[in-house]
């Protein structure tokens, strides 16, 4: 049995609307499947993708700091 929504599922929009490579926007990080008709989809799915796009957000942000921790080419490493 669906939970009740008491509050209707926001849109995670925030107005980027850029497609990378692989086919998500690189605001929201929906897929186009994802975007297309939001406010049609059923709350259950809304709020599955929302669960997807906090997933997909904490993996580009562990890779994001993974890149800046890394020392660019040609630096050495402090290692004293």
């Amino acid at each position: 049995m669906d939970q009740l929504e008491l509050f209707d599922i926001p849109n995670p929009c925030i107005g980027v609307c850029q497609s990378n490579n692989r086919g998500y926007c690189l605001g929201c990080l929906r897929s186009r499947d994802e975007r297309f008709n939001w406010h049609q989809k059923p709350a259950t799915e809304r709020a599955h993708i929302l669960k997807l796009l906090m997933q997909r957000r904490a993996r580009l942000n562990a890779k994001t700091k993974k890149e800046q921790d890394l020392p660019e080419q040609g630096e050495s490493l402090d290692l004293f």
